[in-house]
């Protein structure tokens, strides 16, 4: 099993970077590019040279290639002191056409043509474009570049070895002036104890020159221990949610803020939503806003919230769950009664109801049972902040229709399989009663194949459903993929296809185990013949 169980993992990676490296090119190669800036109002305002620069930064954001002006060039010359300040300010300055450009300016543009030439870049430079009184037009500035295609092998290099990132006390730039780097450990958690006067254990380790200020702690909310020294990256979302790992949207809270009352490190006291456990470095925060300054002592500014509500997955798993328990308990008997009593009206109302789902459209009946619920007095759409429990009810039941009939259809198919098996007839003439039959022999045998799809129903319950989340307004993980698509989100469309195929060889897998597990006589152990 032990065998087994490690191959078809590694069939099952081989897999997911197989569905990953197809979704790449597809996104990367066979989409427009410029459909990103369908819902782009800066790129829309902006005119002549300025609309090309600012497309190629765009592009390089969105992962389709390498853009590098040639300011940034001789910046990192000076930055690496290979040119003196004098020399940067000289070079850096080039003319509005290449016959202005001044001795200097023409060695720098030469050495900068030539190296990212030998990199595989396209070199491009943009003349002003001027009006006739020899000003220059709205975005006409001058501008010169290198530009390259990501290939697309490095292009899926890059993302499966930036994945997982783990973090460091050298992920601040060396040159930031941050103090002692190093870890922390104490026992008296200065956020969550404050004053420091409760005797209260609350162990944390702390870094810095790391990207996140608590690396461990503890906080009293499941689950008690959390962890940044390893973090899951799949990509920044662009249209979805701007600025956000395509993993942090599936998994943060939504929903209103929660205020606490909340002590800063400057021992600023307010009521506050910010979650100070959860902040990482960004460069000059602390100098750039009078607010930060007044609440923090360094560049550790960068906070996420509390909020009422659950994350994307928090929702889908919660309604997906309800539904699958609802799909196994109410499916599974009545296929059994319906295999019993074949022909009978319990099997030919059963039948219509498989008939029924099958042929209406989800759309159809999901809208029909929003109806009736809404007549009965069922929230009809969700509300994070306000709603009861009752908003469950109808997306639950919407959900489960569907999988309580092809529960029933399978668990009757296999149990009249089974029926007219010789074993069934040996224990017939053997003097068993058909109770006895169906419970200790048929049922057990047509259940095996059953508990196959067990595992995959409990996990895919975190991917949603697109259907039933948006018509009653779920702020679930089921429309994520769609939306991104409609907004031409590339990081999204990745990260979340990459979700969804590892979710698939972790529940084949699982469905596998667990089959052999039900029935002794499964093997999948090699045995030599």
């Amino acid at each position: 099993m032990g065998k087994y169980v490690i191959k078809r993992l590694l069939h099952g990676l081989f897999s997911v970077v197989c569905v990953v490296l197809l979704v790449m090119i597809l996104v990367y190669s066979l989409m427009d590019r410029n459909k990103i800036f369908a819902s782009d109002g800066n790129y829309s305002k902006l005119m002549s040279n300025a609309k090309i620069t600012y497309a190629q930064s765009r592009w390089e954001s969105y992962g389709y290639l390498d853009y590098v002006p040639y300011a940034d060039y001789i910046n990192e010359l000076a930055r690496n002191g290979e040119i003196d300040e004098e020399t940067r300010a000289d070079a850096v300055a080039f003319g509005r056409t290449a016959e202005k450009d001044s001795e200097v300016v023409t060695e720098y543009i030469q050495k900068f043509t030539d190296y990212y030439k030998s990199q595989g870049y396209e070199i491009v430079r943009l003349d002003a474009e001027t009006k006739r009184s020899g000003q220059l037009k709205d975005g006409g500035a001058q501008a010169l570049y290198a530009t390259r295609d990501k290939p697309l092998l490095n292009r899926i290099w890059t993302y499966f070895t930036g994945m997982l990132f783990i973090d460091n006390i050298h992920y601040v730039p060396e040159e930031n002036d941050i103090g002692e780097r190093g870890l922390t450990f104490t026992t008296r958690d200065p956020v969550y104890n404050p004053t420091g006067t409760e005797n209260v254990f609350s162990p944390a380790i702390m870094g810095n020159g790391t990207q996140h200020r608590y690396l461990l702690y503890f906080d009293g909310e499941f689950p008690f221990i959390h962890q940044n020294f390893a973090s899951i990256r799949l990509g920044t979302s662009f249209a979805v949610n701007r600025g956000i790992d395509v993993f942090d949207t599936m998994v943060l809270s939504q929903g209103s803020y929660i205020l606490k009352n909340m002590t800063f490190p400057t021992g600023l006291q307010e009521d506050s939503a910010d979650d100070l456990h959860t902040a990482t470095y960004v460069a000059g925060s602390l100098a750039a806003s009078e607010a930060n300054a007044a609440r923090f002592t360094d560049d550790y500014t960068n906070v996420t919230t509390y909020k009422g509500g659950m994350s994307r997955l928090g929702y889908s798993f919660v309604i997906g769950i309800f539904s699958t328990i609802m799909a196994y308990v109410l499916g599974l008997p009545i296929g059994l009664l319906m295999s019993r009593y074949k022909g009978g009206i319990l099997d030919k109302i059963g039948t219509f109801y498989i008939m029924f789902i099958i042929a209406v459209p989800s759309l159809a009946y999901i809208f029909l049972f929003k109806a009736v619920g809404g007549k009965l007095g069922l929230p009809t759409l969700f509300d994070m902040d306000q709603g009861s429990a009752l908003m469950y009810v109808l997306p639950v039941v919407s959900l489960a229709l569907p999988s309580i009939a092809n529960l029933m259809k399978w668990m009757r198919r296999y149990m009249i399989d089974q029926m007219n098996s010789d074993y069934v007839k040996f224990a017939r003439s053997g003097g068993l009663s058909e109770t006895e039959i169906f419970t200790k022999h048929i049922w057990k045998n047509a259940a095996i194949p059953i508990t196959h799809g067990i595992p995959g129903s409990i996990i895919f319950a975190m991917t949603g459903a697109i259907i039933t989340e948006r018509v009653y307004v779920v702020p679930g993980a089921g429309n994520l993929l769609t939306n991104a698509i409609n907004t031409y989100d590339n990081a999204v469309i990745v990260g979340v296809t990459l979700f969804y195929a590892v979710l698939s060889v972790v529940a084949i897998i699982l469905g596998d185990v667990l089959m052999a597990t039900v029935d002794p006589r499964i093997s999948f152990t090699d045995k030599a013949r």
